[in-house]
């Protein structure tokens, strides 16, 4: 087969956890506060991935109400023994400060589109759980543990506990098998049995520039584990120059046909703000073991490679997405997800108005709880989003539009609204790591319209907004305005060496409507197209 090209999963798509059942490859990936929870993408030649479904539909799986931005999903890890599926995740409840409220669960399934289960809870002691699967059986559940004690690593080490299916829950002792190396930060465990020896896979160096995979291996399950030494087995820390930079957290797979590939994730900033607007991505590498037995890329390097040797399978391309979503259907795109709740007919109508997607405006941008906001994921530096909505309000709470939109408190949104001497009018609202401005001096009345169509033109670090009265004659509204503020970089902020924001997301584009005065007065939109430009 030719060439794989990274990245293999383009956009927000970050923690891969890979698994082959039959001739078939499927991905886990985390989601963090948008609903429905955990990506999944499947792929026949490693090469071609196509998204076919979400296991956490349901908020009896997965209730982020007032779940913090970055909270939620953090971290999946996808496995099959005998017939069944399993997924481990954490839903998180805070993160920032001294304590970290991780709630670690289960579900399975016995087709991997589902149904999936009800969630057994595992733990709360850290984040990051695996299942591994012992020959003979038993099952053992890892997770890293968060130590929260002054002086203390925080990063505590990883454990290993049994988990008994019969009884639903972890039994017997803790046992804590890997403390991690000085590059700290020991997160993401994942164990492989092979050529005598247990090998544990980690994440370590935190998930920003000084990321890394390091591997670690002993003669028993539970240890000790030996760090390798020749340092991290994956990492781009000492590599600036690299087209796929925070390189870390992985997952192996094994093809037919013996192959070794490892997942992991990546960045691709934007040159020189090294701003990854496009979030934290899914790329792969070959892998092999060594003469002494350790996994080492096939390179003989350690830096991540854009193009990597593609296995001894077919090609297996999947039909292009369809760019435009008309709304006709009974539900949308797999590709639109919503902020901590699913779609529900309440507030996001495809039923009342056929044809159009009719939302009922709820709370503010700045909300953790009941937002009515419908988006997908950018996945290319150049864009084009582009929809059509009606509305009438008559105040000036009550808002609809288009949004670029990272978290509460990166965003920018073309939006509809009404003003005392313009009438109906369009204005841009921007909120940059939660200041929140109106770059235009004044609204644009667009009083007597019935219709009124958007557009979004994301050009690598630029973002223009434009706005027509019938979908072919278009106007520029407000200047060029900067796309890298929709980045984990900018949304965190550290000061004094402390970090009082975090980000793990990615940029999202999509539709959104918000009545502060709570009458729910609604928007209809009548399509949402994104288009993605040759690069």
């Amino acid at each position: 087969m030719s060439e794989i090209i990274n990245p293999i999963l383009r956009g927000f798509n970050p923690d891969p956890s890979i698994i082959r059942v039959g001739d078939d490859y499927y991905i886990a990936t985390s989601t963090f506060e948008w609903f429905p929870g955990v990506q999944i993408h499947h792929s026949r030649d490693l090469k071609n991935w196509q998204l076919i479904g979400h296991p956490l539909s349901r908020t009896s799986q997965l209730d982020m109400m007032g779940n913090p931005d970055s909270g939620g999903v953090w971290a999946p890890c996808l496995s099959y023994h005998d017939g069944t599926y399993y997924l481990i995740y954490t839903d998180v409840k805070s993160h920032m400060g001294p304590f970290k409220d991780t709630h670690n669960y289960l579900v399975t399934a016995k087709d991997i589109r589902g149904p999936w289960s009800e969630p057994v809870y595992l733990n709360s002691s850290g984040f990051d759980p695996s299942m591994y699967h012992e020959e003979d059986g038993t099952k053992w559940v890892l997770n890293m543990v968060w130590d929260h004690r002054k002086g203390k690593n925080h990063f505590g080490g990883i454990v290993i506990q049994q988990y008994s299916e019969e009884e639903q829950r972890l039994v017997g002792p803790i046992h804590n098998i890997f403390r991690g190396t000085p590059l700290g930060l020991t997160e993401g465990p994942h164990i492989y049995k092979a050529n005598g020896y247990y090998h544990l896979m980690t994440a370590e160096g935190g998930t920003r520039y000084g990321h890394a995979i390091t591997m670690a291996r002993s003669a028993t399950l539970l240890g000790t584990y030996e760090a390798d030494p020749n340092g991290p087995l994956l990492t781009s820390a000492d590599r600036p120059e690299a087209a796929l930079q925070r390189a870390g957290h992985g997952s192996m797979v094994e093809t037919q046909h013996g192959e070794l590939y490892v997942v992991h994730l990546c960045g691709r900033p934007l040159r020189p703000s090294m701003c990854c607007t496009l979030g934290r991505e899914t790329a792969i590498q070959k892998v092999e073991w060594s003469e002494d037995g350790w996994l080492r890329l096939t390179t003989g390097d350690h830096e991540p490679q854009v193009q990597v040797a593609g296995p001894s399978l077919p090609e297996h391309p999947f039909a292009p997405e369809p760019e435009t979503e008309h709304f006709d259907e009974g539900e949308i795109s797999r590709h639109f997800s919503t902020l901590r709740e699913p779609l529900a007919e309440a507030w996001a109508s495809l039923k009342e108005r056929p044809g159009y997607l009719r939302l009922r405006g709820r709370e503010s941008l700045y909300s953790h709880h009941r937002q009515s906001l419908v988006a997908r994921r950018q996945q290319s530096f150049l864009v084009e989003a582009e929809t059509v909505v009606e509305f009438a309000p008559d105040s000036y709470q009550q808002m609809a539009g288009l949004i670029y939109y990272y978290n509460t408190k990166n965003y920018y949104y073309l939006q509809i609204s009404h003003d005392e001497q313009l009438g109906k009018c369009l204005g841009i609202m921007l909120s940059d790591r939660g200041v929140y401005d109106e770059p235009l001096e004044a609204p644009v009345s667009i009083e007597g319209w019935e219709r009124c169509y958007m557009k979004a033109v994301i050009r690598y670090e630029s973002l223009r907004f434009y706005y027509s009265r019938d979908g072919e004659e278009w106007l520029a509204i407000g200047g060029e305005m900067d796309a890298t503020k929709l980045s984990d970089e900018n949304a965190e902020l550290v000061k004094d060496g402390i970090a009082l924001d975090q980000g793990f997301t990615g940029a999202f584009i999509g539709i959104c409507a918000q009545d502060l005065s709570g009458r729910q007065l609604h928007a209809d939109f009548d399509y949402f197209t994104y288009r993605e430009l040759d690069e």
